[in-house]
C-alpha cells in the first residue's frame, strides 16, 4: 500500500472529522474536541494561513483512493515534525511512512540538517516510529507543557542526515 502526502482541501472536511474526532488524537494534539465540521473548517483555515506565511506544512496522508487517513506536519520555524493517523486507519504503518517522507523532504528538499520530533514519554507508538526512522533522544531537558486541557512532558528526538552525526563526532575527536 503506497502512501502519498498532499495539501488538505475543502472537500476533505468530512475526512478531517473522521481523522481528528478521536479521543486519542484529542489527548495527544492541540486540535479542538469534539472535532466537527466547524472545527475542521477553522483548522483548514489555520493550515492555509500558516502555509501562506511559510511557517508550517500540514499534509494529508493518503493511500490509493486519495482519502485522507491522517496528517503529517512540518514546523518550518522549529524544524519539527508531527503526525497522526485516524483510529480506523491505524496499524498499517501509515504514520511511519508519512514521517519518513516528511523527514526526507525536510533534509533533502528544504535542507534542514536536523529534524526534530517532540514526543510524550508514554506515547509508545510515536516513540517506535521515531526510533524506527533513526531518530534519537536529544540531550535537551524535557519540555513541560500545559495546553489548557492538561499538563505533560515532551522529550525531543532528533534525526540527522545519515552519516552527518558520525562525521561531526569524528571531527570533534580529531580536533
Amino acid at each position: 500500500m503506497g502512501v502519498s502526502l498532499r495539501e488538505w482541501t475543502v472537500e476533505d472536511l468530512p475526512a478531517m472529522v473522521e481523522v481528528f474526532d478521536d479521543p486519542e488524537v484529542a489527548y495527544r494534539t492541540p486540535v479542538a474536541s469534539p472535532f466537527n465540521l466547524d472545527a475542521a473548517s477553522a483548522y483548514l483555515q489555520r493550515i492555509q494561513q500558516t502555509r501562506a506565511e511559510g511557517t508550517r506544512m500540514h499534509l494529508a496522508i493518503t493511500v490509493e483512493d486519495g482519502k485522507p487517513c491522517g496528517e503529517v506536519l512540518l514546523n518550518l520555524a522549529m524544524g519539527s515534525i508531527g503526525y497522526t493517523v485516524g483510529a480506523a486507519f491505524r496499524g498499517r504503518g501509515l504514520a511511519r511512512r508519512a514521517a519518513a517522507l516528511m523527514t526526507d523532504y525536510a533534509h533533502h528538499v528544504i535542507g534542514m540538517t536536523q529534524v526534530r520530533a517532540e514526543i510524550e514519554p508514554g506515547n509508545h507508538a510515536s516513540i517506535a516510529i521515531a526510533e524506527g526512522l533513526g531518530y534519537r533522544l536529544s540531550g535537551e531537558e524535557p519540555a513541560q507543557v500545559n495546553d489548557g486541557r492538561r499538563s505533560y512532558t515532551l522529550r525531543t528526538w532528533v534525526h540527522e542526515i545519515p552519516g552527518r552525526a558520525q562525521r561531526a563526532s569524528s571531527c570533534r575527536q580529531e580536533a
